[in-house]
């Protein structure tokens, strides 16, 4: 397994910029314009399949990972898609670790985040340990040196996720945490529990919140990873101020769950239902 300590040689776009926003020029796939999923699954598919032999040799470092993001990245934007991306002047840029606390909507952030954290330093998720035994996309997963939990027993993946991050975190890796049970297409503050906040409350380091809209790649009725590709979705990140979590990370994991709150419902991704006032607020 790699440790993704290797020198971060890969050009990014993002490097130095506090936004980034898809150029209206960009160049876009013919066959896009007629299907997105028939121009955006085979570039993809394609990115995955090469990573996995790169992992399977045992030589799928970070630079790799940034290269096989950008890949990604670009099929969005070739398939129709547009991305925005705010906030990035509040990502480190000393080399300390942080926690990234943000919602979990689609696939696609998965795939393009790396890109936009993994130059400023090694980075990793906490992901479902399901994910490691996927026939081709697993190799590429263990080699991240992710924290995998179950999702069965709460109070297991908690003492995993502060053992294990705070391991990470020490070590000098940053840890991406998305603390809904399952990916949504709608943002539930009552399903959104604390464990990154407590994490990085436990580890002692600054938490970033990151509020996303990714719908561009929906989830499908039939096979989840597969649903219908939308380029009129725009891909939208947005970092937060780093905050510094304080006892158990109470007031960190509130501020959290008001910006993502915020700005969902500013990029018009709020609940379709009404919200009785009693109610747990859903944004």
């Amino acid at each position: 397994m790699t440790t993704d300590s290797s020198l971060k040689t890969t050009t990014s776009p993002f490097a130095g910029a506090a936004t980034y926003k898809t150029d209206p020029g960009k160049r876009r796939c013919l066959v896009g314009k007629i299907s997105p999923a028939l121009a955006f699954y085979p570039r993809i598919s394609s990115t995955v399949y090469r990573a996995a032999r790169i992992a399977k040799a045992g030589l799928y470092d970070g630079d790799a990972w940034i290269k096989s993001s950008l890949e990604v990245f670009n099929a969005v934007e070739r398939s129709g898609g547009n991305v925005l991306i705010e906030g990035m002047e509040n990502l480190p840029t000393d080399g300390k670790p942080v926690v990234y606390v943000a919602n979990h909507m689609s696939t696609l952030e998965t795939f393009l985040l790396p890109s936009i954290l993994r130059p400023r330093g090694p980075v990793t998720f906490v992901i479902k340990e399901q994910l490691l035994n996927y026939p081709v996309f697993g190799w590429v997963m263990r080699s991240r040196n992710p924290i995998a939990v179950g999702r069965a027993n709460p109070r297991e993946d908690l003492t995993t996720v502060l053992r294990e991050g705070k391991a990470r975190l020490t070590d000098g890796m940053s840890v991406i945490v998305f603390p809904q049970t399952t990916r949504a297409p709608y943002f539930d503050p009552s399903a959104f529990n604390s464990i990154g906040a407590k994490l990085a409350a436990r580890s002692e380091v600054k938490l970033i919140p990151l509020a996303l809209k990714t719908n561009f790649w929906s989830t499908g009725k039939r096979f989840k990873d597969f649903g219908p590709i939308l380029p009129a979705n725009t891909v939208h990140f947005k970092f937060g101020v780093p905050l510094e979590p304080e006892g158990k990370g109470d007031a960190a994991h509130r501020a959290t769950v008001k910006f993502i709150t915020e700005e969902l419902a500013r990029w018009g991704a709020s609940p379709p239902e009404p919200v009785e006032p009693s109610a747990p607020e859903k944004e």
